[in-house]
């Protein structure tokens, strides 16, 4: 009896996997949980240092400095940010027209 429930939650397991990789579902690891390709400003409050890695995953390059404001570029989405950073925190992120980077 045991056997056979184990062989049954095997194959719902089984399915669930198979059911994600058809509908493309599956998550990219590297990329970070907040925000996205096209907006920063879930990242206000992270800590900076950490944060930078995930801003360069979703594609953003350092476009320039100006004291401990940013601006940050995605050359894919056309996505412009201005970041503040005060005591190692992000403590302002404003996305601006792609013009301003």
């Amino acid at each position: 009896m045991r056997t056979n429930v184990l062989m049954v939650i095997g194959a719902v397991c089984i399915s669930a996997l198979a059911a994600c990789e058809e509908s493309g579902g599956s998550v990219d690891a590297s990329a970070p949980t907040v925000g996205s390709s096209s907006d920063l400003s879930p990242f206000e409050g992270a800590r900076a240092g950490q944060a930078e890695m995930g801003i360069q995953s979703l594609g953003f390059e350092l476009i320039r400095s100006e004291g401990l404001t940013s601006y940050w570029f995605n050359k894919d989405t056309g996505a412009c940010a201005q970041i503040t950073t005060s005591e190692g925190r992000y403590s302002d992120v404003a996305m601006l027209p792609s013009g301003d980077c």
